[in-house]
């Protein structure tokens, strides 16, 4: 679909129906059609927890696909820009990671996001991989619209409260690769390389719970807000690890682009706000 944007572009969306980026024919089709001059490649497998044994689409998708994006737009001497995680951490610092910090993923959907950012590298000389964490929005399932869920059907609810990053609205990553666009179209270049964007300031599940609730019912999304209990990963457990310590450390993104991190408090408060108005329209 065409969407006409600012400032001359010209913004070409597809979705995995639309394009498969495990397919090199569909990719150069695409290609050939809108000829950008400019890719940014949101697709990615995130299920986190189901990766673990689902490895092969995992891998398929968040390396294979990057891949074969990357060698598209390499031949054509396209800029790609990526999106990645704070999975391809170990999650055992305890202070924010730089983009240049040791990466060692502990499951499958780290590694294969990993593998994908060396597959970017290897296949691409114009390449920007943002890496980003806790991703909430108004759109797609996320960890806002299940807290409201459960909170409207639950007295009590238990959060892990030892796991700490960095929640960061949908809106502020996309805004950000737009100015990253709008660079790239005035300056003809961007710093390539590797970055890291999430919201500030670092908090638990339990403290981003919590927020949550209390907006929700000072905006009359909720009537009550759930008693909420600390709860330990230990008492959580998952199939995939989660990172205790996801907090990014997003200077370099501020001091090469001017591009610097956006309250995520501030971010849910409009994120609830557009959830409100959609449920009275």
């Amino acid at each position: 679909m065409l969407q006409r944007a600012p400032l001359g572009f010209s913004v070409f969306g597809y979705g995995s129906q639309e394009l498969d980026i495990g397919n090199a024919e569909q990719i150069q089709a695409v290609f050939d059609a809108i000829k950008p001059e400019l890719v940014i490649n949101a697709a990615a497998y995130t299920a986190v927890d189901k990766a673990e044994s689902d490895a092969d689409r995992a891998y398929a998708v968040n390396s294979h696909g990057v891949g074969l994006l990357a060698t598209a737009a390499e031949s054509l001497g396209i800029p790609l820009l990526h999106i990645s995680t704070d999975y391809v951490f170990s999650g055992e610092g305890d202070k924010p990671y730089t983009p240049d910090d040791v990466t060692r993923p502990t499951g499958v959907y780290g590694l294969s996001k990993l593998a994908g950012e060396k597959q970017l590298q290897a296949q691409c000389s114009r390449h920007l991989v943002l890496r980003t964490s806790w991703v909430f929005g108004a759109h797609g399932n996320n960890f806002v619209k299940t807290m409201l869920r459960l909170g409207s059907d639950r007295d009590t609810l238990s959060v892990v409260a030892d796991q700490h990053g960095g929640p960061t609205s949908a809106g502020s990553i996309a805004d950000t690769l737009w100015a990253l666009a709008v660079i790239f179209q005035q300056e003809g270049r961007l710093g390539w390389g590797v970055y890291h964007y999430s919201g500030v300031p670092a908090c638990s599940w339990h403290d981003f719970a919590n927020e949550i609730f209390t907006q929700a019912v000072s905006l009359g999304l909720l009537e009550k807000s759930p008693e909420l209990k600390a709860i330990t990963t230990a008492d959580y457990p998952t199939p995939a690890k989660r990172p205790a310590w996801s907090v990014l450390d997003c200077e370099k993104l501020a001091d090469v682009h001017g591009l610097s991190p956006r309250s995520w408090v501030q971010e849910l408060q409009a994120v609830l706000q557009q959830l409100g108005e959609r449920r009275s329209a």
